[in-house]
């Protein structure tokens, strides 16, 4: 009871990060690795948001470009340009993903009751993949679903594409 009533106290902790400008965090549960920019290897015939996949210590793992997964316009990778490795778990099935941000900031604090729904978002992201608006004393940061920013025919996309670890078949 001690450890739930800390933790309402502090806040659950999220990654910040930017998209063109704009402040982003997820939950810092989902996140698994940060990583700088490194060489992409492409695949044909995928959606332009997946840029292609990495070999991660033995595993492949598929990199979604989240500038151009959110409709925004591509941006050359630079020295900040990072990956943002994630797991992802649709209907049981665990799988890493690699997020590319235009730079990683901070993990920060966000009490529960300082995210907001909101039935509309003044931003660049469709709503579906936004969990909240939080203000926080640095501003205002967009929360992302983690879950929700691929359909579910994309990550079946995606796993076809990249082999389950061994040992969780």
């Amino acid at each position: 009871m001690e450890i739930s009533r800390m933790k309402t106290l502090a806040g659950s902790r999220y990654l910040n990060f930017s998209l063109d400008r704009e402040s982003y965090c997820m939950e810092i549960l989902k996140v698994k690795e940060l990583m700088g920019m490194t060489d992409i290897t492409p695949l044909p015939q995928t959606p332009s948001f997946i840029r292609g996949v990495i070999n991660l210590r033995g595993q492949i793992i598929p990199i979604i470009d989240l500038r151009l997964k959110f409709g925004m316009e591509f941006l050359d990778y630079h020295k900040r340009t990072s990956i943002i490795v994630v797991e992802m778990e649709i209907e049981g099935e665990h799988m890493l993903m690699g997020l590319v941000v235009d730079s990683i900031h901070e993990v920060i604090a966000i009490p529960e009751e300082k995210i907001k729904v909101l039935p509309y978002i003044n931003t660049r992201v469709k709503a579906e993949y936004v969990r909240g608006v939080a203000d926080t004393p640095d501003g205002m940061k967009i929360v992302l679903d983690v879950h929700k920013i691929l359909s579910d025919e994309e990550f079946v996309q995606l796993k076809t594409m990249a082999p389950a670890p061994a040992g969780n078949e």
